[in-house]
């Protein structure tokens, strides 16, 4: 028996500076996995960090959702990224197209691409592209901050996300379960 797919995928986006992008789109994930729907998360820029979504995705959401880490733990230097840095970023865009285009999937979560648009790591015209050429049973999702006035145009939803008061501010740092 053939799984039931979305009728009509649209482009959401979740930007800006405030804290639970990544977040929102889990919870996305979560919804969509309720009905079925099989969901592909690329985080960009993030890797050999054990986030808990990692760990969640294996214990209880296998085989509906795949989270897949495209980079390295350390911070990627935005004036000067290193090829290591650039390197994983074209993989990981690459394995993008794959999954957004290869229709096992229906809905794709594109983690901190906004970012590494902005860092110079993703080609601009290359995720507009791929925005355009999204299958329509597809749900794509792009976060990270810096969103481009061009991929937000071309968006069907946008959320931004404001920094209104943080707790690092005051001293506190990540928290294991809460921000990883």
């Amino acid at each position: 028996m053939e799984r039931e797919r979305l009728g009509r995928g649209t482009i959401q986006v979740y930007t800006g500076n405030g804290k639970g992008k990544t977040t929102a789109s889990l919870g996305l994930s979560l919804r969509a996995i309720g009905h079925g729907y099989r969901v592909y998360m690329i985080q960009f820029m993030k890797g050999d960090i054990e986030y808990g979504e990692l760990i969640s995705s294996k214990k209880l959401l296998a085989p509906y959702l795949t989270i897949k880490q495209m980079g390295r733990a350390d911070f990627v230097n935005r004036e000067n990224p290193e090829k290591v840095d650039v390197d994983w970023a074209k993989k990981a865009f690459k394995l993008a197209q794959e999954v957004v285009l290869g229709g096992e999937y229906d809905v794709v979560i594109l983690d901190e691409v906004n970012v590494a648009v902005d860092f110079g790591l993703v080609v601009l015209e290359d995720l507009l592209e791929l925005m355009r050429d999204k299958p329509e049973n597809v749900e794509l999702v792009l976060t990270g901050r810096y969103a481009k006035p061009e991929v937000v145009q071309k968006a069907d939803l946008v959320t931004e996300m404001l920094d209104i008061k943080h707790y690092y501010a005051g001293g506190i740092e990540s928290r294991k379960g809460i921000e990883r």
